[in-house]
Order: C-alpha cells, then structure tokens, then sequence
C-alpha cells in the first residue's frame, strides 16, 4: 500500500524510491500516482479477470480437462491480477494484495504485487531470413545502446534488450531511452532500433505480435527452412520438370542433384558448381555474405554463387531453377552452347512449386518475452523469509503468473521469469525514473501452503472484499480485450 504525506500542499508518494511530491491535480513521474485533492490515487485501476476461458493454468487428471485435483489454480473464477495492484516499496509492507477464495473445495491464495524490476530485459524474436546485423552487434535506440544481438535460431534473428547495464550501467540518456524502449516494447507499441555500425547499418521496427519492417519493407514470410531441408520436403515437385534446384540460404544452400533427397529420387549429375563450402552432399555453405537479398544473402543476382558448369557433365539445354528459402525470389535458366546459365520465362509447373515454398512458411512476425528476475522487494512483500518462497515455487506449491499470463520460472536459484507480452492484459506495464520497469506478478498457492512459508496472514482478505466498482475487469479470453483507452482512466482510491 501506497502512503501519502503532505508536505507544503503536496502529497509524497512512496510507490517507489523516487519519492515523488506530488502537488494536487498532478501526478508523479510514474504517471502511476497522482494527488486528487490531497489524496494519492492510482491512475490504473486494477485489473480482474473474470470467468475467463483461457485457463491459467489447465490440469488434467485421469485424461478428463474437466477434474481438478486443486493443485494451485484454474481458470474458470475471478482471478485479481498484479494490473494496477501497486507494489511493496519499501520492502517491509506486505503485498498490496493478499486475495483468498475457494477454488473447488481447496482454500487458495493469491499474492498480487507489482514489481520494481531494475533487472528485467526482453528478449525478442524476429521472424525473417534478411541479415539484421552479426551476433553480438550493438541495437541502439535514438542513438543509444539497449542490447545486442544473439544467436539466430531456425528462421529467426534473436535480440536481448535491456538488462540492469544498460538501465543503470552506462549513462543516464542510456538507462532512460532503454527502459522507454522496454515499455513500448512489452506494451505491445512499435519500437524503431538501429543494429550495426555507419558502413552497415540496419533499421529494424519491431512490434509484439506484428511483422518486423526492415529498412522500410514490411517482411511476409518466415522461411520454410534452410535451403537443404526444402530441398528435402519439395523435391517431388521439381522432377521431370527441371534438370536441377539451387535453394539459396545464408546458411545452408541446397542443390538438388547432389542431396540424397535427388539421389533417391534418381536425379542424375548436372555439373553445377557452388561457390561455397562444401558440407555434407548437396549443402553448401557461406555462398555469400549475410545480407537482405536471396535466402538473407547479399545477392540479387543468384548466378553470382555459380561458378563454371563442368563441360564433361554438363550439356547445353540443361534446365537450371533457383529459388529462395521463402519462394519470394526465384528464376529460370537454360545452358547455352557455352554452358552458361541464360535466364528464360518460368514454365507454370517450377513457379507453382514456389508458390508451394512460399505457401508453406507461416507469417512473419515480432515476438517479445519479458524476462525478469523476482527480487527481495518482491520476495518480502509475500512473505518475511523470502527464501521459503523461493523454494515453495521450486517445488511446484506456488504458481508463478504475469497479469493472469502463465510465466516460465528458469531452473536453478532465484525466481527468474519469462512471459509473452501479448498474453497480458493491455497496459501491465509501467515505468519509474529509477529507471527500472515495473510488471505484474503474482504467486498463487494453498493457503495452508502460504501460512507454512510465513505468508502475512493477517493481511489476506477474500475475494468478494475487493472493491471491484473501480476496477477493470476482463471478460473471456486475454487475447479478445479490447485496448484499455489511456486517456480516460478511472480514477481509483489506493486502498488501504
């Protein structure tokens, strides 16, 4: 709970360690907190999700979705979320809410906290083969360091943003533009980055749930998979119909004649040349520099990555069909006398085959998971020894949720949480200029669980006590909400 103390006709709230003085009719830095006639109110009313259809967390027992053995929680209840709860600074203060119901016959607990994250980042998933910038390459905001980029995974380039060096590690522009991109970011708003330096520089715009827009082209398609596995899943299409495929990738390049997939099929010797490393037969690596041209290369030319045809396999006529990992790009050649690749009109039956590729990856999109680590603040408003909590959600008793969200806990010690932002409600996330994010959590669990920890007893009040008149309340699935309007909040008293 949030106190106000008047101080020359304002009010100082200690949400947070900013301690703001707020005069009346303004709010705090937060744009959390405000004094309404000498009385700190929260400008986001707290948020319940009510008789939802997406269960929290869905048990099954003997195979029937319909039983329940009472281990935590289910989803078919009103269920108060961490959204608009307020938070536990200083650390003494029990959780600003301690909600008690019965869930089929078993006396459940949900401790509801917002929390002051300084260690909290995102990690964010990039659907799309053009080159965004090499592994550890620094992401700027407005000029200023926010992360950096990470392994590529299967079709995907990989962000991590933020983290407590970037917000208070580096200098005060930095930790300000970092914690302002965080809150967009996992507010589901578009964020602009820069990854790479003068010489190559890439501009990335990035939105939870959105197709990235890559140096202003909106991508499409997520590839169907390297180029050596499409030759696998669409050989069948290109036989008798072509002499040989060449799928461009940035990774692995495939060529048809050489893969066991052609192999298996019969596919005789063209005397194509890669120019690339060999792998294994028909994979070829490094064809070209990373880029945002074919298969994420940087050619638009795909006869770039030929070299010459040997003449003692090689014929005029043969028919040559090179396509990327997406089907986006992809041409037609012929030998010429000189066994040179010239590029001839597609018959119908090789661009149906790209239309297949393109059908077959799914759309490209900007995924973002907010990634925090629970601390003491945290930790103390659930309960006085709060390494009994810690071990309580180790041990499965106590289930960890971001505004009603599932939340992934990571192995091995502390409570580090991982959350998509799209399951949450809009606008769970806020801010203070410590600067440090701040992001719903909550802890459910048996109350008899939560007494055995040393939960606050005392402070534990049943659901039906909640003054919901001011609250916002959700209705069925997260996903079905409409956006909370930021401009006409309910004003909501801070309950004592």
């Amino acid at each position: 709970m949030v106190d106000g103390k008047a101080q020359s006709g304002k009010i100082r709230c200690d949400a947070c360690p900013v301690m703001c003085y707020i005069a009346d009719g303004k709010s705090g830095a937060c744009d959390r907190y405000a004094n309404h006639a000498g009385e700190l109110v929260r400008l986001d009313p707290l948020t319940i999700i009510e008789n939802t259809e997406h269960q929290l967390v869905p048990f099954m027992k003997n195979g029937d979705p319909g039983e329940w053995d009472g281990n935590v929680i289910q989803g078919n209840r009103p269920f108060v979320t961490a959204v608009g709860a307020g938070t536990t600074y200083p650390d003494y203060k029990p959780a600003p809410f301690i909600v008690a119901q019965d869930v089929a016959g078993v006396d459940m607990v949900t401790v509801v906290t917002e929390g002051i994250f300084s260690y909290c980042g995102a990690k964010v998933k990039i659907d799309t083969d053009r080159h965004i910038g090499h592994e550890c390459d620094i992401v700027r905001v407005q000029g200023e360091p926010i992360g950096h980029v990470m392994t590529s995974e299967y079709g995907s380039k990989m962000l991590s943003l933020g983290g407590v060096e970037h917000l208070t590690g580096g200098s005060k522009a930095e930790g300000r533009v970092t914690c302002d991109a965080l809150l967009r970011l996992c507010n589901c708003e578009p964020v602009e980055m820069e990854i790479g330096e003068a010489d190559h520089k890439v501009t990335v715009v990035v939105q939870a749930g959105k197709a990235p827009i890559i140096n202003g082209v909106k991508e499409k398609l997520m590839r169907v998979g390297c180029g050596s596995a499409a030759i696998g899943m669409f050989a069948k299409q290109w036989i008798d119909h072509v002499d040989d495929v060449v799928v461009v990738d940035d990774h692995i390049t495939g060529v048809l004649s050489e893969h066991e997939a052609g192999k298996q099929l019969n596919v005789p010797p063209t005397g194509i040349k890669i120019l690339g490393r060999r792998s294994t037969p028909g994979r070829y690596f490094q064809v070209a520099a990373p880029g945002t041209g074919w298969g994420g290369t940087d050619i638009e030319d795909p006869l770039t990555i030929l070299g010459p045809f040997n003449r003692k396999i090689a014929k005029p006529g043969l028919r040559i069909f090179m396509v990327s990992t997406t089907g986006e790009q992809f041409g037609y050649f012929e030998l010429d006398d000189d066994l040179t690749p010239q590029p001839q009109p597609i018959p119908d039956r090789l661009k149906a085959s790209a239309d297949l590729i393109a059908e077959n990856c799914e759309p490209s999109v900007c995924s973002v998971l907010f990634m925090a680590g629970a601390g003491g603040s945290l930790r103390a408003g659930v309960t006085e020894n709060p390494v009994r909590l810690t071990r309580s959600v180790k041990d499965s008793l106590t289930y960890v949720s971001c505004g009603g969200a599932e939340a992934f806990v990571w192995p091995g010690g502390g409570i580090t949480v991982m959350v998509d932002v799209e399951n949450l409600p809009s606008g769970s996330f806020g801010y203070v200029p410590t600067p440090a994010l701040v992001a719903p959590i909550e802890f459910t669990m048996r109350v008899e669980d939560y007494t055995a920890l040393g939960g606050y007893a005392d402070a534990i009040r049943k659901v039906d006590e909640i003054d919901t008149e001011n609250a916002r309340m959700l209705q069925h699935k997260l996903d079905q909400v409409d956006p909370m309007d930021h401009g006409n909040y309910r004003w909501s008293k801070v309950r004592e």
